[in-house]
Protein backbone atom coordinates (compact mmCIF):
# COMPACT_ATOMS: atom_id res chain seq x y z
CA UNK A 1 0.00 0.00 0.00
CA UNK A 2 1.32 3.45 -0.91
CA UNK A 3 2.05 5.69 2.04
CA UNK A 4 -0.41 8.38 0.91
CA UNK A 5 -3.31 5.92 1.14
CA UNK A 6 -2.01 4.46 4.39
CA UNK A 7 -1.70 7.95 5.88
CA UNK A 8 -5.25 8.88 4.86
CA UNK A 9 -6.58 5.71 6.49
CA UNK A 10 -4.61 6.55 9.62
CA UNK A 11 -6.10 10.07 9.75
CA UNK A 12 -9.63 8.70 9.41
CA UNK A 13 -8.94 6.32 12.29
CA UNK A 14 -7.46 8.93 14.62
CA UNK A 15 -10.26 11.45 13.98
CA UNK A 16 -12.35 9.50 16.50
CA UNK A 17 -9.48 9.36 19.03
CA UNK A 18 -7.09 12.30 19.10
CA UNK A 19 -8.99 14.66 16.78
CA UNK A 20 -5.73 16.38 15.84
CA UNK A 21 -4.91 17.97 12.44
CA UNK A 22 -3.01 16.13 9.71
CA UNK A 23 -1.41 16.85 6.36
CA UNK A 24 -3.62 17.30 3.32
CA UNK A 25 -1.39 14.88 1.44
CA UNK A 26 -3.42 14.88 -1.77
CA UNK A 27 -3.45 18.68 -1.98
CA UNK A 28 0.33 18.86 -1.57
CA UNK A 29 0.83 16.27 -4.29
CA UNK A 30 -1.63 18.11 -6.52
CA UNK A 31 0.37 21.34 -6.19
CA UNK A 32 3.51 19.52 -7.33
CA UNK A 33 1.65 17.81 -10.17
CA UNK A 34 0.17 21.09 -11.44
CA UNK A 35 3.60 22.71 -11.22
CA UNK A 36 5.12 20.02 -13.43
CA UNK A 37 2.28 20.32 -15.98
CA UNK A 38 2.51 24.11 -16.03
CA UNK A 39 6.25 24.03 -16.71
CA UNK A 40 5.84 21.55 -19.57
CA UNK A 41 3.09 23.70 -21.11
CA UNK A 42 5.26 26.82 -21.03
CA UNK A 43 8.02 24.95 -22.88
CA UNK A 44 5.69 23.57 -25.54
CA UNK A 45 4.09 26.89 -26.43
CA UNK A 46 6.74 29.42 -25.49
CA UNK A 47 7.61 30.41 -29.10
CA UNK A 48 4.20 29.81 -30.63
CA UNK A 49 5.04 26.31 -31.79
CA UNK A 50 3.68 23.16 -30.29
CA UNK A 51 6.21 20.44 -29.75
CA UNK A 52 6.60 17.52 -27.42
CA UNK A 53 9.25 17.62 -24.75
CA UNK A 54 10.08 15.22 -21.92
CA UNK A 55 10.20 17.69 -19.03
CA UNK A 56 9.47 16.31 -15.59
CA UNK A 57 10.65 19.09 -13.33
CA UNK A 58 10.28 22.84 -12.88
CA UNK A 59 13.09 25.42 -12.33
CA UNK A 60 14.96 25.73 -9.06
CA UNK A 61 13.12 28.99 -8.37
CA UNK A 62 9.47 28.11 -9.04
CA UNK A 63 6.68 30.54 -8.14
CA UNK A 64 4.10 27.74 -8.17
CA UNK A 65 5.94 25.54 -5.67
CA UNK A 66 7.81 28.13 -3.63
CA UNK A 67 4.82 30.46 -3.45
CA UNK A 68 2.22 27.80 -2.66
CA UNK A 69 3.76 24.48 -1.69
CA UNK A 70 6.18 25.53 1.07
CA UNK A 71 3.87 28.11 2.77
CA UNK A 72 1.04 25.54 2.80
CA UNK A 73 3.34 22.84 4.21
CA UNK A 74 4.71 25.28 6.80
CA UNK A 75 1.24 26.11 8.10
CA UNK A 76 0.27 22.45 8.32
CA UNK A 77 3.47 21.51 10.16
CA UNK A 78 2.92 24.35 12.63
CA UNK A 79 -0.68 23.24 13.33
CA UNK A 80 0.36 19.60 13.78
CA UNK A 81 3.22 20.37 16.19
CA UNK A 82 1.11 22.87 18.14
CA UNK A 83 -1.71 20.36 18.58
CA UNK A 84 0.67 17.57 19.55
CA UNK A 85 2.53 19.69 22.13
CA UNK A 86 -0.69 20.89 23.73
CA UNK A 87 -2.20 17.41 24.06
CA UNK A 88 1.03 15.80 25.29
CA UNK A 89 1.56 18.54 27.87
CA UNK A 90 -2.00 18.13 29.18
CA UNK A 91 -1.68 14.35 29.40
CA UNK A 92 1.59 14.51 31.33
CA UNK A 93 0.21 17.22 33.58
CA UNK A 94 -2.63 14.92 34.56
CA UNK A 95 -0.28 12.02 35.19
CA UNK A 96 2.19 13.99 37.33
CA UNK A 97 -0.45 15.89 39.33
CA UNK A 98 -0.27 15.32 43.08
CA UNK A 99 -1.47 16.76 46.36
CA UNK A 100 -3.73 19.80 46.27
CA UNK A 101 -3.27 20.21 42.51
CA UNK A 102 -4.49 16.65 41.95
CA UNK A 103 -7.58 17.42 44.01
CA UNK A 104 -8.25 20.57 41.96
CA UNK A 105 -7.92 18.68 38.68
CA UNK A 106 -10.26 16.00 39.99
CA UNK A 107 -12.75 18.66 41.13
CA UNK A 108 -12.69 20.25 37.66
CA UNK A 109 -13.34 16.88 36.10
CA UNK A 110 -10.08 16.79 34.20
CA UNK A 111 -8.34 13.98 36.03
CA UNK A 112 -8.56 10.55 34.42
CA UNK A 113 -8.33 7.90 37.10
CA UNK A 114 -7.74 5.02 34.69
CA UNK A 115 -4.00 4.87 33.93
CA UNK A 116 -4.65 2.55 31.01
CA UNK A 117 -6.58 5.33 29.25
CA UNK A 118 -3.65 7.74 29.70
CA UNK A 119 -1.25 5.10 28.42
CA UNK A 120 -3.34 4.47 25.34
CA UNK A 121 -3.61 8.16 24.54
CA UNK A 122 0.14 8.56 25.02
CA UNK A 123 0.84 5.72 22.63
CA UNK A 124 -1.51 7.22 20.06
CA UNK A 125 0.24 10.58 20.41
CA UNK A 126 3.64 9.03 19.70
CA UNK A 127 2.16 7.16 16.73
CA UNK A 128 0.75 10.49 15.57
CA UNK A 129 4.17 12.17 15.83
CA UNK A 130 5.94 9.41 13.90
CA UNK A 131 3.28 9.13 11.18
CA UNK A 132 3.49 12.87 10.53
CA UNK A 133 7.29 12.77 10.57
CA UNK A 134 7.14 10.12 7.83
CA UNK A 135 4.58 12.21 5.89
CA UNK A 136 6.93 15.22 5.88
CA UNK A 137 9.83 13.07 4.77
CA UNK A 138 7.80 11.54 1.92
CA UNK A 139 6.41 14.80 0.54
CA UNK A 140 9.78 16.58 0.65
CA UNK A 141 11.38 13.63 -1.09
CA UNK A 142 8.68 13.95 -3.76
CA UNK A 143 9.46 17.66 -4.11
CA UNK A 144 13.18 17.01 -4.62
CA UNK A 145 12.47 14.24 -7.11
CA UNK A 146 10.29 16.51 -9.26
CA UNK A 147 12.69 19.44 -9.06
CA UNK A 148 15.94 17.48 -9.20
CA UNK A 149 16.98 19.60 -6.23
CA UNK A 150 17.74 19.51 -2.52
CA UNK A 151 15.39 22.33 -1.61
CA UNK A 152 13.19 19.89 0.26
CA UNK A 153 16.03 19.01 2.61
CA UNK A 154 16.85 22.71 2.99
CA UNK A 155 13.25 23.38 3.94
CA UNK A 156 13.45 20.65 6.58
CA UNK A 157 16.39 22.48 8.20
CA UNK A 158 14.40 25.72 8.13
CA UNK A 159 11.47 23.95 9.78
CA UNK A 160 13.77 22.77 12.55
CA UNK A 161 14.96 26.34 13.15
CA UNK A 162 11.30 27.39 13.46
CA UNK A 163 10.71 24.54 15.97
CA UNK A 164 7.96 22.91 13.91
CA UNK A 165 9.79 19.63 13.25
CA UNK A 166 7.71 17.22 15.34
CA UNK A 167 10.60 14.87 16.18
CA UNK A 168 12.27 17.85 17.90
CA UNK A 169 9.43 18.26 20.37
CA UNK A 170 10.52 17.81 24.01
CA UNK A 171 7.09 16.35 24.72
CA UNK A 172 7.95 13.37 22.53
CA UNK A 173 10.87 12.51 24.84
CA UNK A 174 8.59 12.97 27.83
CA UNK A 175 5.92 10.65 26.41
CA UNK A 176 8.47 7.91 25.78
CA UNK A 177 9.86 8.27 29.32
CA UNK A 178 6.27 8.29 30.65
CA UNK A 179 5.54 4.89 29.14
CA UNK A 180 8.80 3.34 30.29
CA UNK A 181 8.13 4.63 33.81
CA UNK A 182 4.65 3.11 33.84
CA UNK A 183 6.01 -0.28 32.81
CA UNK A 184 8.27 -0.23 35.85
CA UNK A 185 5.80 0.92 38.51
CA UNK A 186 3.89 -1.30 40.88
CA UNK A 187 0.64 0.03 39.41
CA UNK A 188 1.26 -1.52 36.01
CA UNK A 189 -1.33 -3.81 34.53
CA UNK A 190 -1.00 -6.33 31.75
CA UNK A 191 -2.39 -3.76 29.33
CA UNK A 192 0.03 -1.06 30.48
CA UNK A 193 3.13 -3.25 30.40
CA UNK A 194 2.53 -4.35 26.83
CA UNK A 195 1.42 -1.00 25.42
CA UNK A 196 4.78 0.42 24.55
CA UNK A 197 7.36 -2.33 24.26
CA UNK A 198 8.96 -0.66 21.24
CA UNK A 199 10.51 2.09 23.39
CA UNK A 200 13.27 1.64 25.92
CA UNK A 201 16.13 3.26 27.79
CA UNK A 202 19.45 1.87 26.59
CA UNK A 203 22.72 2.39 28.48
CA UNK A 204 25.84 1.61 26.46
CA UNK A 205 29.29 2.17 28.02
CA UNK A 206 27.67 4.33 30.68
CA UNK A 207 25.94 6.56 28.10
CA UNK A 208 22.12 6.43 28.10
CA UNK A 209 19.74 7.04 25.22
CA UNK A 210 16.02 6.74 24.59
CA UNK A 211 15.20 4.52 21.64
CA UNK A 212 11.86 4.07 19.96
CA UNK A 213 11.00 2.25 16.76
CA UNK A 214 7.36 1.95 15.74
CA UNK A 215 7.87 2.05 11.98
CA UNK A 216 10.70 0.67 9.88
CA UNK A 217 11.37 4.05 8.30
CA UNK A 218 11.60 6.03 11.54
CA UNK A 219 13.76 5.23 14.52
CA UNK A 220 14.26 7.67 17.37
CA UNK A 221 17.54 7.62 19.22
CA UNK A 222 17.71 10.47 21.75
CA UNK A 223 21.12 10.94 23.37
CA UNK A 224 20.87 11.64 27.11
CA UNK A 225 24.45 12.82 27.65
CA UNK A 226 24.79 16.51 28.49
CA UNK A 227 27.19 18.04 25.96
CA UNK A 228 28.33 20.61 28.53
CA UNK A 229 29.39 18.47 31.51
CA UNK A 230 29.61 15.25 29.40
CA UNK A 231 27.68 13.35 32.09
CA UNK A 232 24.21 11.79 32.12
CA UNK A 233 21.72 14.67 32.03
CA UNK A 234 20.68 15.52 35.58
CA UNK A 235 17.43 17.42 36.22
CA UNK A 236 17.10 17.49 32.41
CA UNK A 237 15.72 20.41 30.47
CA UNK A 238 15.03 20.67 26.73
CA UNK A 239 15.61 23.97 24.95
CA UNK A 240 13.17 24.92 22.20
CA UNK A 241 15.71 23.76 19.59
CA UNK A 242 15.27 20.23 20.98
CA UNK A 243 18.69 19.81 22.63
CA UNK A 244 18.72 18.40 26.16
CA UNK A 245 21.03 19.55 28.98
CA UNK A 246 21.32 19.39 32.76
CA UNK A 247 19.32 22.27 34.20
CA UNK A 248 22.32 23.83 35.97
CA UNK A 249 24.47 23.41 32.86
CA UNK A 250 21.81 25.17 30.78
CA UNK A 251 21.68 28.01 33.32
CA UNK A 252 25.45 28.32 33.15
CA UNK A 253 25.39 28.38 29.34
CA UNK A 254 22.70 31.10 29.42
CA UNK A 255 24.68 33.09 32.04
CA UNK A 256 21.82 33.06 34.56
CA UNK A 257 21.58 31.71 38.11
CA UNK A 258 19.21 28.92 39.10
CA UNK A 259 17.38 31.48 41.25
CA UNK A 260 16.60 33.67 38.22
CA UNK A 261 15.90 30.65 35.99
CA UNK A 262 16.14 30.13 32.24
CA UNK A 263 13.22 32.48 31.49
CA UNK A 264 15.46 35.37 32.53
CA UNK A 265 18.10 34.50 29.91
CA UNK A 266 19.08 37.12 27.37
CA UNK A 267 17.18 36.46 24.09
CA UNK A 268 20.52 36.56 22.29
CA UNK A 269 21.89 33.68 24.39
CA UNK A 270 22.55 30.68 22.13
CA UNK A 271 22.28 26.92 22.43
CA UNK A 272 25.76 25.48 23.10
CA UNK A 273 25.22 22.87 20.37
CA UNK A 274 23.36 24.42 17.43
CA UNK A 275 24.16 28.07 18.28
CA UNK A 276 20.53 29.07 17.83
CA UNK A 277 19.31 32.10 19.78
CA UNK A 278 16.01 32.54 21.67
CA UNK A 279 15.92 28.94 22.88
CA UNK A 280 15.93 29.37 26.68
CA UNK A 281 12.69 31.17 27.49
CA UNK A 282 10.50 28.29 26.27
CA UNK A 283 12.66 25.54 27.79
CA UNK A 284 10.77 22.50 29.13
CA UNK A 285 11.68 20.64 32.30
CA UNK A 286 11.61 16.92 31.46
CA UNK A 287 10.08 15.57 34.66
CA UNK A 288 9.21 12.08 33.38
CA UNK A 289 12.73 11.69 31.99
CA UNK A 290 14.12 12.86 35.33
CA UNK A 291 12.14 10.13 37.12
CA UNK A 292 13.28 7.49 34.63
CA UNK A 293 16.97 8.35 34.91
CA UNK A 294 16.87 8.59 38.72
CA UNK A 295 15.46 5.03 38.84
CA UNK A 296 17.87 3.67 36.25
CA UNK A 297 21.06 5.26 37.64
CA UNK A 298 20.42 5.52 41.43
CA UNK A 299 24.06 5.73 42.59
CA UNK A 300 24.98 8.38 40.02
CA UNK A 301 21.78 10.28 40.81
CA UNK A 302 22.46 10.37 44.53
CA UNK A 303 26.00 11.64 43.94
CA UNK A 304 24.85 14.40 41.59
CA UNK A 305 22.02 15.28 43.97
CA UNK A 306 24.46 15.93 46.81
CA UNK A 307 26.85 17.91 44.61
CA UNK A 308 24.14 20.09 43.10
CA UNK A 309 22.40 20.66 46.42
CA UNK A 310 25.54 22.35 47.72
CA UNK A 311 25.90 24.39 44.52
CA UNK A 312 22.26 25.50 44.61
CA UNK A 313 22.54 26.58 48.25
CA UNK A 314 25.67 28.59 47.40
CA UNK A 315 24.00 30.30 44.43
CA UNK A 316 20.92 31.11 46.50
CA UNK A 317 23.10 32.56 49.27
CA UNK A 318 25.04 34.76 46.82
CA UNK A 319 21.80 35.90 45.21
CA UNK A 320 20.24 37.07 48.48
CA UNK A 321 23.47 38.69 49.64
CA UNK A 322 23.52 40.64 46.37
CA UNK A 323 19.91 41.77 46.88
CA UNK A 324 20.66 42.76 50.48
CA UNK A 325 23.64 44.87 49.42
CA UNK A 326 21.57 46.58 46.74
CA UNK A 327 18.78 47.26 49.24
CA UNK A 328 21.22 48.73 51.77
CA UNK A 329 22.82 50.87 49.01
CA UNK A 330 26.21 49.27 49.46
Amino acid sequence: MKFCKKYEEYLRGQEKKLKLPGFHFKRLKKILKNCSRDFQSRHRHGDGACYAVAIHSCPDQCSVCDGTFFPFLLNEMSAIVGGFNQRAQKLLELHLASGFRKYLLWFKGKLESDHAVLVQEGKELVNYALMNAIAVRKILKKYDKIHYSKQGQTFKSQAQSKHIEILQSPWLSELIAFHINLKETKHKSKRISSAFEECSLAITDGKPSLTCELFDSVKLDIDLTCSICLEIVFDPVSLTCGHIFCYMCACSAASVTIVDGLKSANPKAKCPLCREARVYEGAVHLEELNILLSRSCPEYWEKRLQTERAERVQQAKEHWESISRAFMGM
